[in-house]
């Protein structure tokens, strides 16, 4: 096609290098006659793309100074763009001259005849070359992993969304990528910015808590063992209140579920979950107890995260089993030896997964609120139950299934769009015995009555039983691991690459490139053993910041260097204490 004469160069490389698009576009049916008839050249000279009205994008619109404000922005160098909506590349264009190599410039274009039209009109395969240049399948969980990805960007550099005026007038599945898209990056911001505090608690936690995880147990069998099951996800919401005692009067066949922090409300019900689940990091976790009856968890198994704080799992009266969890040791170290899961942002979606792993015939929410209903935050009993409600600027509001405007939470509303993303991925039904908060996407909202008429809260007969009698049997099935200790290792390839860099740091203007190689041999040694990687996300993070977003070495750089690397030693060595040779850990849980 002599209207599109970068095209075949530009599939050919993608297909040559395996592009995730390019499988993509060859499962579109996309239109070929719009390609043959839709391009033109407009009164300005312009290549255009005719719409369906007849008119051309850029007929009112034209490019030249459209996008001029698009790359207006500090810190190009160590930065990223998302742009929704390829046109016939203009923006695109625009974003890859005007900032350097190392910008990131990642486009999500839904349709595929748009797609084809913008590699056909110019020649990017050195933009791909130099990974500067990335076209997004559109699909939501591969954006989620791409984002993923970003971090360096985002903590040395800025994230960029920009929407594509002209590629608007096409469809609204623009402005609703554009939303997706907005959604995401803010979660993953929120996430990335409070995971620098927390990794090193988190990781901490787990390494005092490994030995000891070993030693509980495993709940790797219990995968897909609840068929026939149906699961009942129990929150702290307000409408617990007035659903729990429901729940307990009818004595209902099904798999009581919910997170720790939970259980306070419902000993004030008097109903007993089958199990709970604890995934929070920090010491705020030890309030429960003030709360907790032991004496009514003493048959109630706790499935705790590895990162808790271990003084949580000390204190538990009942059954502990541990979930390993991606972020952590789980990540590499045990998931060829037991379940690791991704545990999410908030119990519910842990517990969501988990249900999902296990195998459960449906899921049903109760208490899942994520609002404010009557002035009341929470179920009574719950440590942060409050009814005396003051607006403050972390309030925002929302409406309730009836149009009606409640109250809640950034925070809230963060968890619920998590939520409703993994609910999507469930192969069967979930419903909401609703109780007047936010809607749940996904969900299927009854009341109560009807659940009840409709058999939503039941299972098959022994489902349950044998179910939890597979569940207690995971106990004690953990099996010992030793690790060899690289501590020494790790303490000479340091003090070696701390010698090299005092002497070449004294000659600056002539050792940069000697110093950018030294440091990059360091990045790549602190990345080579997964047991230690994890709890140096931040030391690595730090040394990504002198690797590859710096461009010019200072004096001030090589303590710097010195800093990570004595942080790095420093828990290399307590992974060596407590993980590989087990410690006085190991000594206490034998």
């Amino acid at each position: 096609m002599t209207a599109y004469p970068f095209l075949q160069d530009n599939i050919e490389y993608l297909q040559r290098i395996g592009h995730p698009v390019y499988q993509w576009l060859s499962r579109q049916d996309f239109k070929q006659e719009e390609l043959l008839n839709n391009i033109y050249i407009n009164q300005f000279g312009l290549h255009d793309w005719k719409m369906e009205s007849g008119k051309g994008m850029f007929e009112s619109l034209p490019p030249h100074g459209l996008y001029a404000g698009w790359t207006d922005s500090p810190k190009p160098e160590t930065s990223a763009t998302f742009i929704v909506g390829a046109n016939l590349g203009y923006g695109i264009n625009h974003v890859l001259s005007n900032t350097p190599d190392s910008h990131k410039v990642m486009v999500m274009e839904p349709r595929a005849e748009m797609l084809l039209a913008c590699l056909g009109q110019t020649d990017y395969r050195p933009f791909f070359k130099a990974k500067k240049l990335h076209f997004l399948v559109p699909d939501r969980d591969y954006v989620s992993e791409v984002i993923r990805n970003l971090d360096l960007q985002f903590v040395y550099g800025q994230i960029h969304l920009k929407a594509d005026i002209p590629s608007r007038q096409l469809g609204k599945e623009y402005a609703w990528w554009h939303r997706v898209l907005r959604d995401k990056l803010e979660n993953f911001s929120l996430e990335l910015s409070t995971l620098r505090f927390r990794q090193d608690i988190m990781v901490g936690n787990e390494v005092h808590n490994f030995q000891r995880a070993l030693a509980d147990g495993s709940i790797k069998s219990l995968e897909g063992k609840a068929g026939g099951v149906g699961a009942v996800l129990l929150g702290a919401g307000p409408s617990l209140e007035r659903h729990g005692p429901e729940l307990l009067k009818r004595r209902s066949h099904v798999l009581y579920a919910c997170g720790l922090q939970t259980v306070p409300a419902l000993q004030k019900i008097g109903l007993k979950p089958h199990f709970c689940v604890a995934i929070d990091y920090d010491k705020s976790m030890l309030d429960i107890f003030q709360r907790l009856d032991p004496d009514f968890v003493q048959d109630v198994p706790l499935l705790y995260s590895t990162k808790i704080v271990p003084e949580a799992v000390k204190r538990y009266a009942g059954p502990t089993l541990p979930i390993w969890t991606v972020g952590g040791l789980g990540t590499f170290v045990m998931k060829e030896h037991d379940l690791v899961i991704d545990a999410g942002g908030n119990v519910s979606v842990t517990l969501s997964r988990l249900l999902r792993r296990f195998g459960v015939n449906h899921l049903v929410m109760v208490g899942q609120d994520y609002a404010w209903i009557n002035n009341q935050s929470h179920a009574g009993g719950h440590h942060s139950c409050a009814t005396k409600m003051h607006k403050r600027s972390f309030h925002q509001t929302t409406t309730n299934a009836d149009g009606e405007e409640i109250l809640t939470t950034i925070q809230y509303m963060t968890a619920k769009r998590e939520l409703e993303e993994d609910l999507r991925k469930s192969p069967f039904p979930v419903y909401n015995i609703y109780g007047g908060g936010a809607v749940i996407k996904g969900t299927k909202p009854l009341d109560i009555e009807t659940a009840f008429k409709q058999g939503v809260l039941a299972s098959a007969p022994g489902s349950v039983d044998r179910f939890m009698t597979d569940l207690m049997a995971c106990r004690g099935k953990g099996k010992r691991m030793r690790f060899e200790p690289r501590g020494p290792m790790w303490s000479t390839s340091l003090r070696n690459a701390e010698k090299r860099l005092g002497k070449l740091f004294k000659d600056l203007s002539k050792n940069q490139k000697e110093i950018h190689e030294t440091l990059g041999r360091v990045d790549i040694f602190f990345k080579q053993d997964p047991l230690y990687m994890p709890y140096l996300f931040n030391e690595t993070l730090d040394l990504a910041g002198l690797t590859r977003a710096k461009h010019r070495y200072e004096a001030k750089d090589f303590p710097e260097f010195k800093r990570i690397a004595r942080c790095a030693l420093k828990k290399v060595r307590e992974i060596d204490r407590l993980v590989c040779t087990g410690g006085d850990e190991a000594e206490a849980v034998a």
